[in-house]
């Protein structure tokens, strides 16, 4: 490197290093109010002293204009203080953002190109798992556009920063399953009511399509990947009806409860069906459609995903217990015929639509951790 480039990049890891300490810097403070202050206060002393021209590691296409210390919120954990804050970027081109490693250029404000950008950031979690779930997630994404498939996946950025730290991209124009029951007492389906009109209404039809679209690409990947802890804090809606599942510190062979396997492939709940209908109607027939279809699409290139999981084996990831690869390779049926192998995922979808053992780790959470379901 340069001495201008070394300096630049020495102020952005400098600056993403900070951001990432306030998460060990707060973890001694009890939940609540006293730990909320003490974000607070740790990202009022860093917002007057923002470098001039670094960037979030999650979006290197844009330049922090300032930091918002009021946005910061500790997040609920057991152990661990993650949280969450605000800032306002810019958003350039890589060439703008080299230029800031001259330190006589001076950057333009384009308020035009300036948005709210949230982060989350974590110290003393390995994110390594959401990554290549994420990595995995964007193959199959790319995998159903190849083949025209009406799937919907939101692949949000996760970088880990240092061993055991990382910084994740929120969720933009989305709310939590957890915060609707929190601030709205009532279900889903009461909730697109309420946001998208009557059942017949054009607006609530298209958040409903793309409601489906998105709960069967999720639920291809909840099944395939075997991600578990599908608890209401971990699944999102955006503003156009897309579910999106976030926090995959639970896949392939780990789950909680010291890896007990409790809950089903799929979580598809009551409230869930009931935005599609019931189980007999279009809709849900559309959403199994979906899935069996997305199923059989990445098939084909099961050795893909087998050598990709297979070049993390030896990071001692949690996740790897000894028969990763060959639980994967099962779950795509490699011996079966496709009609076979859409008997299969067909199987698996009416095995999980009201579930018992979804229900009950619902209750779970919501007696050990209050969240609403």
């Amino acid at each position: 490197f340069a001495y201008d480039a070394r300096n630049f990049y020495e102020r952005v890891f400098a600056f993403s290093d900070r951001l990432t300490k306030v998460s060990d810097t707060i973890k001694s403070y009890p939940k609540g109010n006293s730990r909320k202050e003490a974000c607070l206060q740790e990202l009022r002393a860093i917002c007057n002293e923002v470098p001039t021209g670094v960037y979030l590691p999650s979006n290197p296409e844009a330049i922090v204009i300032s930091l918002i210390p009021e946005s910061g919120a500790p997040m609920q954990s057991a152990a661990k203080a993650p949280y969450r804050a605000t800032f306002r970027v810019q958003t350039v081109g890589i060439e703008q953002v080299e230029r800031c490693a001259d330190p006589d250029y001076e950057l333009m404000q384009d308020f035009s190109n300036q948005y709210s950008q949230m982060a989350i950031f974590k110290v003393g979690d390995d994110v390594r798992q959401d990554i290549l779930a994420l990595q995995l997630m964007r193959l199959f994404q790319n995998i159903f556009e190849q083949e025209g498939l009406e799937l919907y996946l939101y692949t949000y950025r996760v970088i880990a920063t240092s061993p055991g730290c990382g910084v994740i991209e929120c969720v933009p124009n989305s709310r939590s399953r957890e915060d609707i029951g929190r601030n709205t007492e009532v279900g889903l389906f009461e909730y697109f009511r309420h946001v998208y009109g009557k059942d017949d209404s054009i607006k609530f039809q298209k958040a409903r399509r793309n409601f489906v679209m998105s709960m069967a690409a999720y639920s291809i990947a909840l099944f395939m990947l075997q991600i578990k802890d599908r608890h209401n804090g971990n699944i999102m809606v955006d503003d156009e009806g897309h579910i999106i599942h976030i926090d995959f510190g639970f896949l392939f062979e780990s789950s909680p409860g010291g890896n007990m396997r409790f809950e089903p492939d799929i979580k598809l709940t009551a409230e869930m069906i009931l935005i599609m209908g019931d189980l007999t109607a279009p809709a849900f027939q559309w959403f199994k459609e979906l899935c069996i279809k997305g199923y059989l699409a990445l098939r084909p290139y099961r050795h893909h995903f087998i050598t990709l999981v297979a070049l993390m084996l030896d990071t001692g990831l949690p996740c790897f217990r000894g028969h990763t690869l060959e639980q994967l390779n099962a779950r795509f049926k490699p011996d079966s015929s496709e009609a076979e192998a859409a008997r299969y995922m067909h199987e698996v979808i009416n095995r999980c639509a009201h579930s018992l053992r979804t229900r009950l780790y619902d209750y779970i959470q919501y007696q050990q951790n209050s969240i609403p379901y």
